[in-house]
């Protein structure tokens, strides 16, 4: 039992472990791998200052936690753009283009799995991470290990960061599903849930069995693998141990990116796990650079997200919820159905009006789909199906929840409860509220705001920021510790500092989205500058119409919202607009612009950041609605079309001048 025989049977396990699971190509039967890993466990039993983490003995499982700690990571990790069809994905060369000529293009499976960046440094695995919100992921490590695909010990001296998808392969999960069954316990709904459920398993003994697998396919800085382009990284990755997709392809064009992305349409089904899309990169990594990055996704990748599968199914009955407007929404109940991977049960029916055209009834079989992939609707009744039992569509006369009678308004579809007292409506302006496009209140979501407000602690907006009053019986609840009411109280703390179009979103008036809310913030700086706005001065700013000047009147109208406004200012919450904003004249304020072709003077973000804290609307595509056109050299199709429908034009150098910058 020598140091010398306890690293030779770790470089075998390594070796074995990478041929079967990476390469797909075992040279040892699974009794001679058992038989070196029990020799490798003897040894390290006998001699425990000799167990490293990178030791294949670590992936058996085992380690139980208490919780999941939280990872910075080093770099953002960011979500894609959605494309949907063709003219989508030319459009995004077009984009492309306009900064880049000629791209060279990779395109990738997009894996429905979960994210995940591996951290090694000096060849060994220091943690996993999810990707959380992006900037704040979850510490998975104990269960990564467990993951034999992905390698514990590398041959690369310095750090490296490396991301990826965990997934869960088909026959992993019918395997799976066959033991829940077995059990008595609830079947996962699709591959991308009973991954993210496994590998967020306490127990990493459970994660162990679960079967799971790992691709990797992106190195944040690339520069430590002395790479230029994306498809080098790969390959890098690749030979350092990781394991990365067979079917990522180089395209030199974007004719042949919608070649690949048929091709895989037609492959899907017969591929061992789950995938949703197709992901479409530049390859060079110096024009990746150049395009840069939105505040959310990178300007150089694109995600092209299949047509929603449509399934035949039974719908049993229609059912109404209210919205926090009081809009009441007709949902069908189906039977379930498995609808782009996932178990769907009910299914949104819209309104009256398309219940009424598409003749929706109860006893009906009925086509569902995926919108986007996300939200199942209802298109359309099979009528040739009917037995005569079916039951015509009617809608409700009065509020489900409340029984007060709805309204119709003038013009629209939907029907409304009126009344204000609705407890419906309150729980979901609360919910609302606290979502994190609004007030971002981390650990108020929808089921505990549901819970306080039905035992009578939060059944106002106001409420929310007297929660300490009843902390003593919140932890009294199940699943409620002290640790867990101090983040509640902090975050409650935190949204206090918001700038104002935070709330003004939150507070959930008709018509004023989170965009609407920040060009509303912006343009008069302080709530009470907006409340005190009249008609005119409201449908002077652009894109602010009759609609949203009426519906802050009808908010204005009502006493009860100006007293909220007065409590939550004596509260602390802050009122004003807090983004850097410049008051003077200046020839791009309220001016919708666009940036096009290859800047040589300042970046592209430069010039992006100033127009906005100018007061100008920055947009990616030129129409009618342009104003001016920022051009670099070879602007491409966007300069083309400014010149036809006669937009301004002006060009990087004289925008310096005009700028300043």
């Amino acid at each position: 039992m020598s140091f010398e025989r306890l690293n030779e049977l770790k470089a075998l396990l390594n070796k074995y472990n990478y041929e079967y699971y990476v390469q797909d190509t075992p040279t040892v039967t699974d009794q001679e791998y058992d038989r070196l890993m029990e020799e490798l466990i003897r040894i390290e039993q006998a001699n425990p200052a000799w167990i490293t983490t990178d030791s294949p003995s670590q992936r058996v499982g085992g380690e139980v936690l208490e919780g999941f700690k939280k990872v910075t990571h080093q770099r953002m990790m960011m979500s894609l753009g959605d494309i949907f069809n063709e003219d989508e994905v030319y459009t995004f060369n077009d984009r492309v283009t306009d900064v880049i000529p000629n791209p060279e293009y990779i395109c990738e499976l997009k894996l429905d799995g979960l994210s995940v960046s591996l951290v090694y440094q000096d060849g060994v695995l220091q943690y996993g991470a999810t990707r959380g919100n992006g900037t704040i992921g979850e510490d998975i490590t104990h269960n990564v290990k467990t993951i034999r695909s992905i390698p514990l010990h590398i041959d690369f001296k310095g750090p490296l960061e490396v991301r990826g998808e965990i997934i869960m392969p088909k026959k992993a999960l019918e395997r799976l599903n066959e033991e829940r069954t077995e059990a008595g316990l609830p079947l996962f709904a699709n591959c991308r849930n009973a991954a993210a459920g496994s590998i967020r398993q306490l127990d990493s003994r459970i994660a162990a069995k679960r079967g799971l697998d790992a691709f990797l396919y992106h190195v944040p800085e690339a520069s430590q693998l002395n790479a230029t382009t994306h498809y080098e990284c790969l390959e890098k990755i690749k030979a350092l141990g990781f394991k990365t997709n067979p079917y990522t392809r180089k395209c030199k064009n974007i004719k042949e990116v919608w070649n690949y992305i048929e091709e895989v349409a037609k492959l899907r089904p017969t591929l061992p796990y789950d995938i949703d899309g197709v992901v479409i990169k530049v390859n060079d990594l110096d024009s990746q650079r150049r395009l840069g990055y939105t505040a959310k996704v990178p300007k150089w990748a694109i995600a092209y997200k299949f047509p929603a599968e449509e399934v035949i199914t039974k719908l049993k009955d229609i059912v109404f919820t209210i919205g926090r407007t009081g809009q009441i929404t007709p949902n069908a109940v189906l039977e379930p159905v498995r609808v782009a991977g996932s178990l769907v049960q009910r299914a949104t029916l819209h309104n009256e009006d398309n219940c009424i055209r598409k003749d929706i009834r109860i006893g009906d079989d009925v086509i569902v789909r995926k919108a986007g992939d996300v939200i199942p609707e209802v298109v359309s009744s099979i009528k040739e199906r009917r037995t005569g039992h079916e039951i015509p569509f009617k809608m409700i006369t009065v509020c489900p929840k409340c029984g007060s009678p709805l309204v119709r308004k003038p013009n629209e579809a939907a029907y409304y409860c009126m009344n204000e007292e609705c407890d419906s409506k309150k729980i979901e302006k609360l919910i609302h509220f606290a979502s994190r496009e609004a007030m971002n209140i981390d650990g108020l979501g929808d089921k505990i705001i549901e819970q306080f407000y039905n035992l009578g602690f939060v059944t106002c907006i106001e409420d929310i920021y007297h929660l300490d009053v009843h902390e003593k019986e919140i932890m009294d609840i199940e699943g409620f510790g002290k640790k867990s009411m101090d983040k509640l109280l902090e975050a409650i703390e935190n949204s206090k500092a918001n700038s104002l179009e935070k709330l003004l979103f939150g507070l959930g008036i008709k018509g004023i989205g989170a965009k609407m809310a920040d060009t509303l913030a912006y343009h008069f700086g302080s709530m009470d500058a907006l409340l005190n706005a009249n008609y005119v001065q409201l449908t002077s700013i652009k894109d602010v119409g009759d609609t949203i000047a009426s519906s802050l009147a009808a908010f204005k109208r009502n006493e009860r919202n100006l007293e909220m406004i007065a409590h939550l200012k004596e509260l602390g919450l802050n009122m004003d607009y807090l983004k850097v904003r410049d008051t003077g004249d200046n020839p791009f304020r309220d001016k919708t612009v666009v940036i096009t072709g290859t800047l040589t003077l300042m970046t592209r973000k430069q010039i992006k950041d100033y127009l906005t804290s100018q007061g100008a609307n920055v947009t990616g595509s030129v129409s009618k609605k342009t104003d001016l056109v920022i051009v670099g050299e070879n602007p491409g199709s966007k300069y083309t079309k400014a010149v036809d429908l006669g937009i301004s034009i002006m060009n990087e150098s004289a925008f310096k001048g005009a700028s300043g910058l």
